[in-house]
């Protein structure tokens, strides 16, 4: 049709081409979209919704977060192919400094499993995943989600391993760190890079801002730049994100924050007279023109 929808002949309803897609219903024009994409894969450490919204200039913080959430939905392709080979599997903490009990059981901080394939030269893909605990049923539901059977799980001494590799048809070579006299990231040197890695983006990107029910969101944008970091053009990265974004179902504000406002809830209401900046504060707003659409 003329304003750029499709007739259906058949229920004689008018469709968008982003009905069904992470653009479902924006009203965000679709070159704002696209450079948010750009700005968070172009950038070898992504970018924060604080970032964004400055060089977008939106309106408000939450437009840019819930954004950057969206793609991230899209950045784990549905039925991809697991791990295979050599993979060290291990487990991490994620969280501030906080008394109590170092290692699996610290209070207060989040246990990520980590996943990384070995090759002969450097490492190949990474899996990163929340888990509650680190018995044999947590370990199993993330091995079997994502390393392919038959694989071989390179693994410290840990005693739910054995179990996890013999009920689910992995090979398995433990090595006892403490016995060993080695630091850990010796015998296993992928997953503690990876842990490394990730734990200085979050500081580093996102200044450590990250609550623990959007973490895996973050996991998932972290293992797809990094499972994409021999990619010679930054701009297949941003391909391959749009070409995701459009087969990955519509995602709601409601769905992404973690206590969501009640339906009826209103606002408190606001300070009568609008704070103005100093003239000293006055910075002239750089010209976009992509947030205004031809007419």
């Amino acid at each position: 049709m003329g304003d750029a929808r499709w007739w259906c002949e058949a229920c004689r309803r008018r469709v968008s081409v982003t009905s069904g897609t992470i653009f479902h219903g924006t009203r965000t024009p679709l070159t704002v979209w696209f450079a948010a994409a750009w700005h968070m894969t172009a950038g070898k450490n992504g970018v924060s919704a604080a970032t964004l919204h400055r060089l977008l200039g939106f309106g408000s913080y939450q437009t840019a977060w819930a954004m950057l959430h969206r793609y991230r939905t899209a950045m784990v392709r549905p039925g991809r192919d697991r791990l295979v080979g050599d993979v060290e599997v291990d487990e991490t903490t994620i969280g501030g400094v906080k008394p109590g009990p170092p290692g699996r059981g610290a209070l207060g901080k989040v246990l990520v499993a980590v996943a990384v394939e070995q090759q002969v030269k450097g490492f190949g893909r990474c899996r990163l995943a929340v888990i509650s605990n680190a018995s044999a049923t947590a370990l199993h539901r993330f091995t079997t989600d994502h390393i392919e059977p038959g694989s071989v799980l390179i693994t410290d001494g840990w005693g739910a391993y054995p179990t996890v590799a013999s009920s689910s048809g992995y090979g398995h070579k433990p090595t006892n760190v403490h016995r060993s006299g080695q630091p850990a990231h010796i015998p296993l040197p992928g997953v503690h890079r990876v842990a490394s890695l990730v734990k200085r983006w979050l500081l580093g990107t996102h200044q450590g801002s990250v609550e623990a029910d959007h973490l895996q969101a973050y996991l998932n944008e972290f293992a797809f730049r990094f499972n994409r970091r021999g990619a010679h053009h930054r701009g297949l990265l941003f391909r391959r994100l749009l070409e995701q974004a459009v087969v990955v179902g519509p995602v709601t504000y409601r769905s992404l924050v973690v206590n969501p406002t009640p339906k009826g809830s209103r606002r408190p209401p606001s300070s009568p007279t609008r704070r103005v900046a100093p003239p000293t504060l006055d910075i002239t707003v750089p010209s976009r023109p992509w947030r205004h659409p031809n007419p």
